[in-house]
């Protein structure tokens, strides 16, 4: 796993063969990272099923319970079918405008 700090995120991308075994470490790594805004970055990688997204679906709402950010990069899913839960979006600067979107979400709800 690569672990790359952004000016207001970091960026997560994964280096293991498969989604099982990037799920394993990120699940190590998740307690070091909960205070951060966090984008995982598949695209490059493999392809992610919706079946593996879905293992990431308790991480992300523990993230927007924390007031945290959670976005997953991936082509080829069809956003219908991801809970609501879970923001993914097919590329990198797509991502960064839903860290910005949740920001000032956060923001507006502190009103």
């Amino acid at each position: 796993m690569d672990l790359q700090k952004k000016d207001n995120y970091i960026l997560v991308t994964p280096t293991e063969n498969s989604v099982e075994g990037f799920y394993g470490s990120f699940l190590e790594e998740v307690k070091i990272l909960e205070k951060e805004h966090l984008v995982l970055h598949f695209s490059e990688t493999f392809n992610i099923t919706i079946q593996e997204i879905l293992l990431f679906l308790n991480i992300a709402n523990d993230f927007r319970e924390n007031g945290m950010s959670f976005v997953i990069i991936s082509k080829g899913i069809d956003i219908d079918d991801v809970p609501d839960e879970i923001n993914i979006v097919p590329t990198l600067t797509e991502a960064i405008d839903v860290l910005e979107l949740d920001a000032i979400e956060r923001d507006l709800m502190n009103f």
